[in-house]
């Protein structure tokens, strides 16, 4: 595995799960920042941020995509330190109307602080940070309405989420089927193939260097998921409930399999995809995070480890 270099006027704070990833941009004096993680960790980014301006201004806030732990830390951050805020422009009806369906807040039982955005980005737009100029490329599939930027200069992409190291996040369109996820997903990932990329900073672990292999992974999970649409909705329903347990830190297990039935997402994953009872949704579930080491069970609890 080789070290990814970024230049100078680009730092990443890597922030694991829960929250994404934040990438600040310097341009002399002032600072642009991309994604704000999640609410709960708000007073964190802002700590985190500060520490890494020493002393620049952060002038503005740019999404990748509409996600809660993309934009959580927005309304925080704008309070802060008065940027403005930036988003792809398909989201814009949607964070001014904040519907929280349309934002999976409420679809996936996840939260979020409304924010105003300032100004919305279109794909094929082109935006300057870090003293570097970056095309905005129209990026569907995870968010439908997701942008990632690429300067081909330094031959730098900011992913998101549209590709990390080990594959890309959740195919919500299809899983809910609202939309063609799968078929979204491969145009963006044969987008990104044909650019000019050294280096990828995903919205979720560190920067990488192996672009053709995260590529080749990346296809070869989508195949997966093409050929069988259990295997993707299973692994939708266990992320986003490790997502919640992360959050919470406990889940009482007496009430899983009808807080299961009551989200909208889980719910309609296995409608679609599994057809199990709401209990044998949950018993699978709590087998399934046990064994991968993410969820330990102590009495009627289900427990993050």
């Amino acid at each position: 595995m080789s070290d990814a270099v970024l230049p100078d006027s680009i730092r990443v704070l890597e922030r694991g799960w829960l929250s994404s990833n934040n990438v600040l941009l310097f341009d002399g004096a002032e600072a642009a920042v991309i994604d704000s993680g999640y609410v709960s960790h708000g007073d964190q980014t802002v700590a985190l941020v500060r520490e890494l301006l020493g002393g620049r201004r952060l002038t503005r806030l740019i999404n990748t995509h509409s996600h809660s732990d993309h934009i959580g830390g927005n309304a925080t951050l704008q309070r802060t330190f008065g940027c403005s805020i930036t988003v792809p422009a398909g989201m814009i009806p949607t964070v001014a109307a904040w519907d929280e369906d349309a934002l999976l807040l409420s679809t996936a039982a996840q939260a979020g602080e409304r924010f105003h955005a300032d100004h919305g980005l279109h794909a094929g737009g082109s935006i300057e940070m870090g003293e570097l100029v970056w095309q905005a490329m129209a990026a569907p599939g995870h968010d439908m309405d997701a942008l990632v930027f690429h300067n081909p200069d330094r031959r730098i992409l900011i992913s998101g989420d549209a590709l990390w190291r080990d594959g890309f996040g959740i195919l919500f369109a299809e899983v809910l089927g609202t939309g063609d996820g799968i078929g979204a997903a491969r145009r963006t990932l044969e987008a990104i193939a044909r650019l000019p990329v050294d280096v990828v900073i995903p919205g979720h672990g560190a920067p990488f260097v192996e672009v053709d292999d995260a590529l080749a992974r990346a296809f070869g999970r989508l195949r997966a998921f093409e050929e069988d649409g259990s295997r993707m909705a299973r692994n939708a329903i266990r992320a986003c409930v490790t997502f919640s347990l992360l959050d919470v830190r406990s889940i009482a297990l007496d009430g899983l399999a009808e807080h299961l039935h009551s989200v909208p997402l889980y719910r309609e994953a296995n409608a679609r995809f599994l057809g199990l009872s709401p209990e044998a949704l949950a018993d699978w579930l709590v087998a399934d995070l046990i064994r991968a080491g993410v969820a330990r069970r102590s009495g009627n609890r289900l427990l993050a480890v």
